[in-house]
């Protein structure tokens, strides 16, 4: 009885124990940041991201959350509906026109990517997003909120529409003469295509 005890009470210590998390869901990691370093970062400081980002800002400064959740709920409708003013005044601005001939260059390893400003609003998409507010998202809180130069891989998730394995990867998005956050950008990665 001595030996039984022993085996079931080293049996209860180890599900105690703490184990480490798998690696294996995040080896889509590596590959996307090398990506996003060698072919998305260089041209983040585009004047027209830039410029459309210090415009916006501008634009929404005094915005209350109140006053941001009306616009989301608005994109919301707008986006289930076939008349669209608030989205086509962003999907029909240059810096989606930019953003998309990015995707369309990328060769179908970007699937998506759209720029967020200091509100966590969009300000440019390539592709129609479900929502026009994204500051209570990851994409937005862990790029933004955490200062300049940051980049954020997300989990990698199976898009049931397209049945591709995907990544978002977001960056802060700095002033290139002040050094500080105005926006971030999120970049959808084909991981089948890296």
């Amino acid at each position: 009885m001595g030996r039984m005890h022993f085996f079931a009470a080293a049996g209860a210590a180890l599900c105690l124990m703490p184990v480490a998390p798998s690696r294996a869901g995040d080896i889509h990691v590596e590959p996307v940041t090398a990506y996003v370093e060698a072919n998305i970062r260089a041209w983040i400081e585009d004047p027209v991201i830039i410029e459309a980002l210090k415009s916006q800002n501008v634009r929404h400064a005094h915005l209350t959350q109140t006053a941001i959740d009306d616009l989301d709920a608005t994109w919301r409708t707008e986006f289930a509906s076939d008349v669209h003013p608030l989205i086509d005044t962003v999907v029909g601005n240059p810096l989606s026109t930019f953003l998309e001939d990015k995707q369309i260059a990328s060769g179908g390893v970007i699937t998506e990517i759209f720029v967020m400003d200091a509100k966590g609003l969009s300000a440019g998409e390539s592709e129609i997003s479900s929502d026009y507010w994204q500051g209570d998202e990851p994409k937005w809180q862990k790029t933004y909120l955490a200062g300049s130069s940051t980049l954020f891989v997300d989990v990698a998730e199976k898009d049931e529409s397209t049945q591709m394995l995907q990544s978002q990867a977001s960056l802060t998005i700095s002033d290139p003469q002040t050094g500080r956050p105005i926006g971030a950008i999120t970049i959808g990665i084909n991981l089948d295509a890296l």
